[in-house]
């Protein structure tokens, strides 16, 4: 595509020769002959010191918000912005051509996400899905970097769909995405919120930015789906000039509410009640917290046209979410279940699921990772050994911290329970101590990794897959 027609849809001028545009970018070590550079100011490093030498390299531009005196430079308010329309523009803008439904929140998107896509293949439609555990496009998975990609390759999967025949994608939609502004120009026809608890605040600084951010996602959708139940639901309503529609489990005065709930640990029963249908739901993932989601994708469905009573059925075909109260094969008298939670209300979900099923002990491995969000680490070590008779606190992603010193963060919030905690620094280890002390009846959750394969370490990231590291341990004969 030439470089005049990007600049026309972007609304800018740039007086550099208009040569055909290979590929955009914002990460300077990517710079190819024939790209755009987009210059992002971020916290710690400013991408405008690398323009001169991009131009160096042969890209036909760079987008810029300060003059740095380059004559192929495009100078635009928001680079961030500028990224994202370009993007859409090199692809031809096949956002325009999906159905795109938003799911954001502190917990549930995956969940959430993967529940809709059950529900409209059950149903016939191709759809595509962009999160944290996979991006799927028709019959092709590739793996996910980022919960909501970088613009380019945001747009490249939309393309991919788009060409596939995908009618639908849903995604879910990170408050980093949303204000770093990866989705500028993307109009989603639906959106659901699902909660929000404390998360990414070293990322966002505080709460009320943080909020702010998911705020955006339904500031550019025709119909907003809110869980009412949250606190931040008001909020997430305010403001904006969308359709919204509430739901509830403890709320009568809502569009949809869920009555009669059956948890058990085959799954949840309920009954989805609105102004003018009932029907029976369910779902084949435990707790509370799944009545919550499969509420929040079916009710989505339903107002966007969709059958009532065919997305129920799509429902009760849904199959569990890869890292999500995922079990793993043990062939022992006890379960060992693998799940993402690692945030505090995510881990208060899980356990207080597990609490809720189990005929024995509760038995938690988990960690915090490192360079994230401290003050959220004694949180999640009291919910842990609230809700389980014995806590194995471990590393998750320690990243560049000291292992130790994000468990001493932990540990500052179960002081008064140093009987039911086990340190081990070494997460193996640690699931093998779990795993040692388990007998019939028991559940052992392996919290905070998920889908994820690997392990971030101050040397790197080595391959970690906790089902391999549980089928090791127990051939080796715990």
């Amino acid at each position: 595509m030439k470089l005049s027609v990007l600049m026309k849809d972007l609304g800018a001028v740039c007086m550099a020769a208009d040569r055909e545009v290979s590929f955009i970018t914002d990460n300077s070590n990517k710079v190819t002959e024939g790209c755009i550079f987009v210059c992002i100011e971020g916290k710690h490093f400013d991408g405008h010191t690398k323009a001169a030498e991009a131009i160096e390299k042969g890209a036909v531009a760079v987008v810029v918000k300060k003059d740095m005196g380059i004559k192929e430079q495009v100078i635009v308010e928001n680079t961030r912005a500028a990224y994202a329309r370009l993007s859409a523009a090199f692809f031809g803008h096949p956002e325009k051509e999906l159905r795109i439904i938003g799911v954001t929140g502190t917990n549930g998107k995956t969940t959430s996400c993967f529940i809709i896509k059950s529900v409209l293949d059950s149903m016939g439609y191709k759809t595509g899905l962009i999160g944290t555990v996979k991006n799927i496009v028709g019959d092709k998975e590739y793996p996910a970097v980022l919960t909501t990609p970088d613009c380019y390759d945001l747009f490249a999967l939309f393309r991919e769909m788009v060409d596939c025949g995908c009618e639908f994608c849903t995604m879910e939609v990170s408050s980093q995405a949303l204000d770093q502004r990866r989705v500028e120009g993307v109009h989603f026809e639906a959106a659901i919120f699902t909660n929000l608890t404390q998360d990414h605040l070293d990322y966002h600084g505080s709460f009320e930015n943080y909020m702010a951010a998911k705020h955006m996602l339904f500031e550019n959708s025709s119909l907003s789906v809110v869980n009412v139940d949250d606190a931040a639901a008001e909020y997430m309503l305010s403001n904006t000039e969308c359709r919204k529609i509430s739901f509830s489990v403890n709320n009568n005065n809502c569009d949809y509410s869920a009555k009669n709930i059956r948890i058990a640990s085959s799954g949840v029963k309920y009954e989805l009640v609105s102004n003018s249908d009932i029907g029976r739901v369910r779902f084949a993932v435990p707790g509370k917290f799944s009545v919550y989601n499969s509420m929040g994708a079916a009710v989505c469905l339903i107002e966007m046209g969709m059958d009532f009573n065919a997305v129920l059925e799509g429902l009760a075909s849904c199959v569990g979410v890869p890292g999500r109260m995922e079990v793993v094969p043990a062939d022992k008298p006890y379960t060992v279940l693998i799940d993402y939670a690692h945030t505090p209300d995510g881990l208060e979900n899980v356990l207080g699921c597990v609490r809720e099923i189990t005929e024995g002990k509760v038995i938690t491995v988990f960690g915090c990772g490192g360079d994230r969000d401290s003050t959220k680490r004694p949180i999640m070590g009291e919910i842990a050994v609230r809700l389980s008779d014995v806590a194995v606190v471990t590393s998750d992603n320690p990243r560049s911290e000291d292992p130790d010193a994000i468990i001493s963060d932990i540990l500052e919030g179960i002081k008064k329970h140093s009987g039911k905690v086990v340190v081990e620094p070494d997460r193996k280890k640690a699931i093998a101590k779990a795993l040692s002390i388990a007998h019939e009846g028991d559940i052992v959750v392996l919290a905070g990794k998920g889908q994820e394969t690997y392990q971030i370490l101050a040397s790197g990231k080595i391959h970690f897959d906790e089902r391999e590291v549980v089928a090791d341990i127990l051939a080796e004969g715990i």
